[in-house]
């Protein structure tokens, strides 16, 4: 099990929590939450080991497109990084939304 950490400038805020996604083969679930700080702190928990700058490649192209303030949570269970990239979008698209829109 490894741990990775990131951490971006953001300036929008997020509306709702998110949590998108199952810790399942090949997938993973996304928890997103609103940061009262300018940044989007991401934690990475996953069971496959040495993927530390795939991750990052992924994580910042993602949050260099989407400026989001939040703190995100990803517990992963070998999803590929087109699986990474989707769950975020959805995680975004609730946490960016009203409640009951």
């Amino acid at each position: 099990m490894e741990t990775l950490s990131f951490e971006y400038a953001a300036t929008k805020p997020l509306k709702n929590r998110a949590h998108v996604g199952v810790v399942g083969s090949g997938d993973l679930e996304v928890l997103l939450e609103g940061s009262e700080e300018p940044k989007a702190r991401i934690v990475v928990r996953t069971g496959s080991e040495g993927f530390g700058q795939t991750w990052q490649a992924v994580l910042e192209r993602f949050f260099t497109i989407h400026d989001v303030a939040a703190n995100v949570t990803i517990n992963d269970f070998g999803a590929t990084p087109g699986v990474v990239k989707l769950r975020l979008e959805q995680a975004l698209e609730v946490g960016l939304h009203e409640a009951g829109n």
